[in-house]
């Protein structure tokens, strides 16, 4: 082995390339990362060993996304997008440049940095219909550090086209939607001024005063008082509003406030908490319907729980008059319909159940049928828009839960179908399927001394250990992508 390298005065006057790969032209390979430990160093660059070669240590370019307002990526190569300032990835989900060559993922998210112009999309009909799905930055990037802990090439596989899927983006505190509201509008943007097609983004409004009362996992930032709900307004719904307005030329679906009606149907009587919460929610609900009901590019669903909520007879009757008093509060603002299990594991479809003692004689034990009952309730009590979005990101399996009430990571777990519009020939009012709840993230802590330990966290179908509500759950990750149905 040399200790040191005599270059031939033809090669030593040989084009340099400025590029990372400069040793090629003196005929040597390159080393495959910046990393590897200087050997020897002459005018022409840095040398290192690879396999008993000398090889040319790239040289790191310069950080050419700091001119268009974004760092470069530290510990990232994975391409995520492609365009004609260079190579995009994503690091604690936000855009940066990749200055090392890397071969392109599964795209399409965009270079973040586009001119808005004052284009005005109008949403006519089903706002998931005609359009390209925008893909979450910071899934995607959730779902790359999951496959670093995996071994099986087939699990692998099966991660990395969960990339490929859109879902959605929560705004779950003031803080999270400040960086992550107006990032993603610029990047569903200029992924349209990319491939001239139109691009829907989602996201999920999800922080009222009092959020979650009846449940201690999930429960939000701002407090049932009057100190608080005005936060709300100010802090949050008016910021989203302008973001909103200054974004026009693409759709956009808001998600609205996961669990809370559903609970003012169920939970006034039996929680406190949800007691003191009831004149936050319907005015936060009322002030946000006329805030975001009335431009057109937005279309907004009410969340319904699920088929084991309020699929029983009487609590659909009591639903009902619910929905429609805060829909009519939010006028002029208009919903284009509702979302129904969010976060939940209740199949589409489970031929093996009916309304019986097994179900608690509920007459909807899947969601398909509890839709369709939602719609025939909602239609007869003059609600004008009864449109449904199903979120099938965890029930393609059924899972292993003794009562269909729990909902806490619960076993078997197994991803469901695709995000897709108009899934189901025969049900008009059905818009789409899609992933609402990202597969991956916890539902809540099993740690039994946690201050947001939930009882349901602990019960046997809920797979220990877990995590806080919201944060990476690696097995539970990996159980849904073996049990998908349709497979991955």
């Amino acid at each position: 082995m040399k200790t040191t390298i005599a270059l031939t005065a033809a090669a030593a006057l040989a084009a340099k390339v400025s590029a990372a790969c400069w040793s090629q032209s003196l005929g040597y390979s390159c080393c495959t990362n910046a990393s590897t430990p200087v050997v020897y160093s002459d005018n022409d660059g840095d040398w290192g060993v690879e396999n008993g070669n000398w090889c040319g240590i790239p040289v790191p370019e310069t950080c050419w996304a700091e001119k268009l307002g974004y760092s470069c990526c530290t510990s990232t190569s994975q391409v995520v997008y492609t365009d004609g300032d260079g190579n995009w990835g994503v690091e604690n989900g936000n855009w940066c440049g990749i200055t090392t060559g890397s071969t392109p993922g599964p795209s399409p998210s965009p270079n973040p940095d586009p001119t808005p112009d004052n284009t005005q999309y109008k949403i006519s009909g089903n706002p998931f219909s005609g359009v390209e799905f925008y893909l979450n930055p910071y899934y995607v990037e959730e779902v790359e550090n999951a496959i670093k802990q995996m071994t099986s090439s087939s699990l692998k596989a099966k991660a990395e086209k969960m990339k490929t899927y859109s879902n959605a983006i929560w705004l779950d505190n003031i803080k999270n939607m400040q960086s992550w509201l107006e990032p993603n509008l610029k990047g569903a943007l200029s992924q349209h001024q990319s491939t001239g097609k139109d691009v829907l983004t989602v996201f999920v409004v999800y922080d009222l005063p009092g959020r979650d009362c009846h449940a201690l996992a999930s429960n939000g930032e701002l407090l049932a008082n009057d100190s608080d709900a005005q936060r709300y307004k100010t802090e949050y719904i008016d910021v989203i509003e302008s973001h909103l307005k200054k974004y026009t030329a693409q759709p956009v679906v808001l998600i609205i406030e996961p669990d809370s009606l559903a609970n003012m149907v169920t939970n006034i009587e039996n929680t406190p908490a949800c007691a003191e919460s009831e004149t936050y929610y319907y005015d936060g609900h009322a002030y946000l319907l006329k805030k975001f009901g009335v431009l057109d590019h937005v279309a907004m669903y009410l969340d319904i729980g699920h088929a084991f909520w309020l699929g029983w007879d009487d609590n659909r009757e009591k639903a009902t008059k619910v929905y429609k008093k805060v829909i009519d509060s939010g006028s002029p603002g208009k919903v284009r319909g509702f979302v129904d299990n969010v976060a939940n594991y209740t199949p589409w479809e489970d031929p093996t159940l009916s309304r019986g003692p097994d179900t608690e004689w509920n007459p909807c034990p899947d969601e398909k049928r509890y839709l369709e009952a939602m719609y025939k309730d909602f239609t007869s009590a003059g609600i004008k828009s009864v449109y449904f979005v199903s979120d099938s990101s965890r029930n393609g399996h059924k899972t292993d839960r003794k009562h269909p009430g729990e909902w806490c990571n619960q076993t078997g777990v197994g991803i469901g179908a695709r995000p897709q519009a108009s899934p189901i020939s025969g049900m008009s009012y059905l818009d789409a399927f899609y992933w609402i709840k990202p597969l991956g993230e916890s539902d809540g802590t099993s740690d039994e001394s946690a201050a947001r330990f939930d009882g349901y966290c602990g019960h046997d179908t809920a797979m220990k250990p877990a995590p806080e509500a919201g944060q990476w759950f690696q097995k539970h990750f990996e159980q849904g992508l073996e049990n998908a149905n349709p497979p991955l």
